[in-house]
């Protein structure tokens, strides 16, 4: 590493509320030479609009683009070949700043190394340069916060999945633990409620769409069609069976 290159810094946002931003965080973004952001092409960056309210104004703005999100499915091997090279694209935009002696905020939704888009920069570039993670609230502690719902407790098990698992795999995972969060609802709401059935844990199941953000809803899992759900959705499933 030179001394005379710029430090990567991937900054945690937080789920949506920008009363939810740290301390550390907003530090780092008015010392930032070049503040970073993915978002879908022809919207607002979910994570641009979290901090705009303390934007700096000599910062440069080094916007990522997705090429791709959900108009083709993950399986498609034109999927993986756009993200690939997306990524090693935006990794080579950072890197000339950083080696410009410029620091790089990378903003990321929620928490930077937690399903965040972040970890494809970190892991391209931090064996290169100074890098430090400031760590964001999650979008699930967010969610159950906005829920009021204890999940877990003691030795409660508790699982991360993905909806878009298969109904066999989602059904057996979700056997297995006693709470569980499943991120990735989208199309897959009804999958997703097939296999809380077959595992007997529908019951009691919640769903939280956009938590923390102004426009957000909770509601049991029971009382939600099965219409596509937004992206910021999860579905939270409640362990602690002991409580008073």
């Amino acid at each position: 590493m030179s001394k005379n290159t710029g430090r990567l810094i991937g900054v945690g946002t937080g789920p949506g509320d920008p009363e939810l931003l740290t301390l550390k965080a907003l530090r780092a973004i008015g010392e930032a030479d070049v503040i970073a952001h993915f978002f879908k092409a022809g919207r607002k960056g979910n994570a641009r609009s979290i901090v705009a309210a303390h934007w700096p104004d000599n910062a440069i703005e080094l916007p990522l683009p997705y090429p791709v999100t959900t108009e083709i499915a993950r399986e498609e091997p034109g999927y993986r070949g756009a993200i690939a090279g997306f990524f090693d694209d935006a990794a080579a935009q950072v890197a000339d700043h950083l080696d410009a002696g410029r620091s790089v905020a990378v903003l990321s939704e929620g928490d930077p190394l937690f399903y965040g888009s972040y970890m494809h920069i970190h892991v391209r570039l931090a064996h290169r340069y100074p890098t430090e993670v400031i760590p964001g609230v999650t979008s699930l502690s967010g969610c159950w916060s906005d829920a009021g719902l204890p999940l877990m407790q003691g030795d409660d098990v508790f699982t991360v999945l993905p909806g878009t698992l298969s109904l066999e795999a989602l059904t057996q995972k979700l056997k297995g633990t006693e709470a569980a969060a499943i991120m990735k609802v989208g199309r897959n709401l009804p999958k997703i409620r097939e296999a809380l059935t077959g595992a007997g844990k529908l019951e009691g199941a919640v769903y939280v769409e956009r938590g923390t953000m102004s426009d957000a809803a909770v509601m049991p899992l029971a009382g939600r069609n099965d219409a596509p759900a937004p992206y910021f959705s999860v579905v939270l499933v409640p362990g602690w069976a002991g409580r008073p």
